[in-house]
């Protein structure tokens, strides 16, 4: 039987670390003030506490003011674990000892609970243990929880999570009814009658939506062939929906940035190419932007600055969505740092995923905030948001930096090759798009494909998902997750890191 354990950063009166563990349908916890650790030679106080119901296993948010732990939860850790030496882990906790095997994403190797001895409970009435991690080959001397801080749910901090939390714990609720979302998933979009007023129009017409009249044409085109013969084409008219719904949601990484469009006028099928003017036809009340350094035919460019804007570039044939990392009003400061996991023709979609483990892994290292997101084709792109300051040739030569290193580790998956034919078949990690007019897809764009797939954000936990496919997200799918989820990348919203040397 496969066991899960997390180990929750848990700012409350007192800042301490909850380790869980599951043994016969609930988790069994100790907090721990300093930290579990992989260091052999900590050693580490650790309290028991009452057992918390499975349901908290992954929560993430805040305790509320006057209820039981009142503070803010991150998912510091997470993963399974077996217990060594016994087959009743319950009956090794009342016996005083208990070895854990665990398979976490920070925590590895073999954790050990003794109570001390002598009397169980000290004068304050507090069952106290003692913490060790064992000396096997995932020890790590002076390592230290605190140099860890982030979420490896969310990829957020404690800051972050109390500032903006998604859920809150209500200790005297049902478990299965205590993680109540405090925030709508999805910002308001277009209402009932608005979206029935768009099933209302034939093939051309008009649609009021968002405060703007949109004239809509040819709604019943097919635009992305169904991936088998069971399933219907996807309509323009399911594209322009799309676009309205998923607009409020997608809104914060266009604004303010010039809008590269793929457009597909005859579907996905067709040939596509790059739109970068604004055309003559385009209503006057669209945000646009006109680049001093553009060459010719390409001076013009969409902002996307309000979400009707988004509906009239799905409307002009555009299948995919590509907002510059810079904003307009400093084009050569980008926002972004880009990682782009380009696999070859060999590369499977495991090996893409070991890509993107080793850069978690190397970004937890660093401190670094970045985040996921698959791209709704084969690979996986990160985006790492910094503070306007570096240059294009900066923040290129750091992603190339951590490219390499990473690279490094797995050679027999990467080639440094600039030609794909060149490549052998393997995977690229490909820094050359960070240069300005250089653009990764954007988040909740569609993708020119059949079945309309959707490049979608995730949360770092998500690469350890069996189920997690590159394409695997639709124009059909994504809405009912981000209301289930939220949006993963709101992180990088938030441009004050600054990118730490790469030694």
């Amino acid at each position: 039987m496969e066991r899960r354990f997390v180990v929750q950063l848990h700012r409350a009166r007192q800042r301490h670390y909850d380790l869980r563990f599951e043994i016969d349908g609930a988790l069994v916890s100790w907090a721990v003030p300093r930290g579990p650790t992989l260091d052999p030679g900590a050693r580490r106080s650790a309290y028991r506490v009452d057992d918390h119901p499975m349901e908290y296993v992954d929560f993430e948010g805040v305790i509320p003011g006057k209820q039981y732990g009142a503070g803010d939860v991150i998912v510091w850790d997470a993963g399974t674990w077996e217990p060594h030496g016994t087959d009743d882990p319950a009956a090794a906790v009342a016996a005083g000892e208990l070895h854990a095997e665990v398979h976490g994403q920070k925590l590895r190797g073999r954790l050990v609970l003794v109570r001390r001895s002598g009397a169980s409970r000290d004068g304050g009435g507090k069952d106290v243990w003692l913490l060790v991690h064992k000396r096997d080959e995932h020890a790590v001397e002076g390592w230290d929880p605190d140099d860890h801080p982030r979420s490896v749910l969310s990829g957020r901090t404690s800051d972050e999570v109390k500032a903006d939390p998604e859920l809150h714990w209500h200790s005297d609720l049902p478990a299965a009814r205590a993680a109540v979302r405090v925030r709508p998933a999805i910002p308001p979009g277009p209402d009932g009658d608005e979206l029935a007023a768009l099933d209302a129009i034939r093939s051309d017409g008009t649609w009021d939506v968002f405060g703007r009249s949109l004239r809509l044409t040819n709604l019943d085109k097919a635009l992305f062939p169904p991936r088998d013969r069971r399933r219907k084409p996807v309509s323009k008219r399911d594209l322009v929906r799309y676009a309205a719904r998923v607009a409020p949601v997608v809104l914060p990484y266009l604004a303010g940035r010039a809008l590269n469009l793929h457009r597909f006028p005859n579907g996905a099928e067709g040939k596509g190419f790059w739109h970068k003017q604004l055309p003559q036809h385009a209503p006057d009340w669209l945000p646009r932007w006109d680049n001093p350094d553009a060459d010719r035919g390409e001076t013009t460019y969409l902002v996307v600055d309000e979400a009707a804007a988004l509906v009239w570039a799905a409307n002009f044939g555009a299948l995919e969505w590509h907002a510059w990392t810079s904003r307009t009003d400093d084009p050569h400061r980008p926002t972004y740092a880009l990682v782009d996991l380009d696999p070859g023709t060999t590369t499977s979609w495991d090996d893409v995923l070991v890509l993107a483990r080793l850069h978690r892994t190397a970004f937890e290292h660093l401190g670094v905030r970045a985040q996921p997101k698959v791209t709704g084709r084969r690979g996986i792109q990160i985006w790492v948001p910094v503070a306007r300051g570096p240059s294009f040739d900066e923040t290129r030569a750091w992603v190339e930096r951590l490219s390499r290193t990473v690279g490094a580790v797995v050679p027999e998956l990467v080639s440094w090759k600039w030609e794909r034919n060149e490549r052998g078949g393997r995977a690229r990690l490909d820094w050359t798009q960070n240069a300005i007019n250089k653009t990764l897809v954007a988040p909740y764009s569609p993708r020119a494909a059949p079945g309309a797939p959707v490049s979608v954000p995730l949360e770092w936990g998500e690469l350890d998902d069996p189920a997690l496919r590159p394409d695997g997200f639709t124009l059909g799918t994504v809405l009912d997750r981000v209301a289930e989820r939220g949006d993963p990348f709101r992180t990088v919203l938030a441009t004050d890191q600054r990118l730490p040397r790469i030694s």
